[in-house]
């Protein structure tokens, strides 16, 4: 019994001393890896502080600290960096910060950085704005330290306002309005005309938003292109656009208004009034906005609230649907999302605008502004486009697709014919 016992014990010494064997080698493999791993996290660390650095000196609006993480050899893209820096000075920041999601490149004496720009504009913005950058880092010095030595915008991604000129800086009531290359008069009436457009806006919306408004003001139809990433041709008409994220919880980045300064400066005041109580409008019904939202919905019902307090005809209003109507020439069907395309026809442009509003006035008109407010949310609440508009109309409104575009085919002979 006791040489039994004895021998059972050695086979678990045996057992032990293979299995501790194996976990050496186990150990010592992923000892052999680690270095290369460590450094690829300790280059990742090293980038991460350099643009913390960075990012501290812009909220300090230190230059010397600011330049300090350049490359000294980069002539020409410091002397860049200190003109940005210099154009943000007046920018009201609530917070700026990088984010690295990778580096390429280690093991090597210049990395190549993913990051994200995160910004908030403060009093403005409840979460912050985002910006792909690449950031190109060198190794320099006695100490190996890495230094920026180059940042552009990653593929794809908007160009930023200060990166065009010196930001000039207006803060209305309910506005902050931030331009580059125009006069600060010319500023200060966008923003009191902003300010009459919050209140209009939540007259008519009556759920929950921020109240205010941001607005960018760049110096040309091309510069604001630089900014919605876009060709120029697809603006110039335009005299304003509204950017942002669709649905959420409202902690979502704030929308930026960018006006195209020539379009939006052969408008009289009452054009100009109405432009960006339309957009503001936008801003205020993004979080119930979703991709089942249609866009003659979402446009119409901007147009809505933008002349809901004018004194305007509807044939004033909506001049090409007039003029189709009085040809007997009515449109078979709501406008689709395609209708809406900026570089195409000008008059068919104008026709679904004009389509979407007066779908819009019709439902307030035989059902009422809370059962449009509810349509509206209705919509938005759905996760896709299939079916969306169609359940609203039965849950909220009572109704079909087919009788609604019946009503909204005799509703543009009586207000246009």
């Amino acid at each position: 019994m006791a040489d039994r016992t004895q021998d059972a014990r050695r086979g678990r010494t045996r057992r032990r001393s293979t299995a501790g064997a194996v976990l050496a080698g186990l150990l010592l493999a992923s000892a052999c890896a680690a270095p290369r791993d460590t450094a690829d996290d300790i280059t990742a660390g090293e980038v991460a502080a350099t643009l913390d650095r960075r990012a501290a000196a812009v909220m300090e609006h230190d230059t010397d600290a600011y330049l300090a993480a350049l490359d000294p050899r980069a002539g020409a893209f410091r002397a860049a960096q200190r003109t940005e820096l210099r154009n943000l000075a007046d920018v009201p920041l609530e917070s700026w910060a990088y984010k690295v999601n990778g580096v390429s490149g280690t093991g090597t004496g210049r990395v190549s950085a993913e990051v994200e720009l995160r910004y908030r504009f403060k009093g403005y913005d409840t979460a912050p704005m985002s910006s792909s950058r690449t950031v190109e880092l060198v190794r320099r010095g006695a100490d190996d330290s890495w230094y920026i030595a180059a940042d552009r915008a990653g593929e794809g991604t908007p160009g930023l306002l200060w990166q065009q000129g010196d930001v000039e800086v207006v803060r209305g009531t309910h506005s902050l309005v931030l331009g580059v290359g125009r006069r600060a008069e010319e500023l200060r009436r966008i923003a009191d005309t902003a300010d009459r457009a919050v209140p209009a806006v939540s007259g008519t919306w009556p759920e929950p938003w921020a109240g205010r408004v941001v607005v960018l003001v760049p110096a040309s139809v091309e510069a604001m292109a630089g900014l919605l990433g876009s060709p120029a041709a697809s603006y110039r008409g335009i005299a304003a656009v509204t950017t942002g994220e669709v649905g959420g919880s409202g902690r979502r980045p704030a929308d930026r208004v960018i006006v195209n300064p020539q379009a939006y400066g052969m408008l009289g005041e009452f054009g100009q009034r109405v432009v960006l109580t339309h957009e503001t409008t936008h801003v205020a019904t993004r979080s119930h906005t979703s991709a089942a939202t249609p866009v003659w919905l979402s446009e119409g019902f901007a147009d809505l609230t933008a002349y809901r307090r004018e004194s305007r005809t509807a044939r004033e209003l909506a001049p090409e649907l007039a003029a189709s109507v009085r040809r007997n020439d009515l449109p078979a069907r709501l406008p689709a999302d395609e209708d809406f395309g900026f570089g195409g026809d000008a008059a068919k442009l104008a026709r679904a605008y004009e389509s979407g509003w007066l779908a819009c006035e019709l439902i307030v008109r035989d059902w009422g502004e809370e059962e449009l407010i509810a349509f509206y949310k209705a919509v938005g609440a759905r996760s896709g486009r299939d079916g969306a508009v169609e359940h609203a109309l039965q849950s909220v409104l009572g109704t079909t697709p087919q009788d609604f575009t019946a009503r909204w085919r005799d509703y543009l002979r009586d207000r246009l014919g």
